[in-house]
């Protein structure tokens, strides 16, 4: 059956809402955003792009259900050292098409590439993904090492661990209408140091359930590949200069399990423990989360020079 042509959203009228909402939040982004559909056998892929053309490219991937407009709190001061493509994932939340669902996660890689292709097609990238937007990251890096200069990892979405048994119980109980359930029920639980945070995290927490129940209400997206957890062999051979960084009270999975694996198995893999922080760690420590990442893009290139 041949898509209508307001896919990914469930009718004109859902397309419109997110359309007045994005413009509106878009306000919010560095002066001369420019954003850009990019094609590929995969479909089109929506990218939000800021920063001085000058400086080296730094390609953002969202969390699950995201899409760009989640790095807008931190992106005032990444596009301020890189030129930054904030990608919204195909397939997911955000203008991107997607042609056909994803089967599995290689299918990622052979969309980056595709974008690469097109975006930057004789330079190498910085890679940074969050959570969903991690585990893509990590699948591209692992294939594709020779295309990047630097990966940085936020709480990546199995890859090195698998996922809670925890966190796929509250993700089953989703739609059960019982308090402390829900998309609200999981998504406090998920962003707990946040919740007990100062009023401008718990405002984001409140900004991320909206966004989350808006995205479920307008959009008829797909399934996508349950992501992998990533082999002692994958990582030992894991060549592309790579950060991990997660927070100290991760949900997904421990936070100290993960490091101690990465450091037996892929020592060469950098990691970083985020205190007072879970998955919420882009918006609980955003200054200390994006001086990490930037020191160790910025350590990478001084080291290729």
């Amino acid at each position: 059956m041949a898509q209508q042509p307001f896919y990914p959203f469930k009718s004109e009228a859902a397309k419109a809402e997110y359309e007045a909402f994005s413009r509106e939040q878009a306000k919010r982004w560095p002066e001369g955003t420019e954003t850009r559909l990019v094609e590929s056998d995969a479909g089109q892929t929506f990218v939000r792009i800021c920063g001085r053309a000058s400086d080296p490219p730094l390609v953002l991937l969202p969390g699950a259900r995201s899409g760009s407009l989640m790095w807008t709190n931190i992106i005032g001061e990444l596009s301020a050292h890189s030129r930054c493509y904030a990608v919204d994932t195909i397939g997911d939340a955000g203008f991107s098409v997607i042609r056909r669902p994803f089967q599995k996660s290689e299918e990622f890689v052979t969309w980056l590439d595709e974008v690469f292709d097109q975006l930057f097609p004789q330079e190498q990238v910085n890679l940074m993904g969050v959570s969903f937007g991690g585990f893509i990251a990590a699948q591209y890096a692992l294939h594709r090492p020779e295309r990047l200069k630097g990966v940085v990892l936020l709480a990546p979405a199995n890859t090195v661990l698998p996922i809670s048994k925890s966190f796929i119980l509250r993700m089953s109980l989703l739609a059960v209408p019982l308090p402390g359930m829900g998309v609200r029920g999981m998504m406090r639980w998920i962003f707990q140091d946040a919740v007990h945070g100062d009023a401008e995290t718990r405002e984001y927490v409140e900004q991320a359930i909206d966004y989350t129940k808006m995205v479920l209400r307008l959009m008829d997206l797909p399934r996508p590949p349950w992501p992998p957890v990533i082999d002692d062999e994958g990582w030992r051979n894991f060549r592309a200069p790579c950060l991990f960084v997660v927070g100290e009270n991760e949900k997904i999975y421990s936070a100290n399990a993960a490091v101690a694996r990465l450091n037996r198995v892929a020592p060469q893999v950098k990691t970083e423990i985020i205190p007072g922080a879970g998955h919420d760690l882009t918006f609980v420590k955003p200054d200390l989360v994006v001086a990490k990442a930037l020191g160790f893009l910025s350590a990478q290139a001084q080291a290729a020079a």
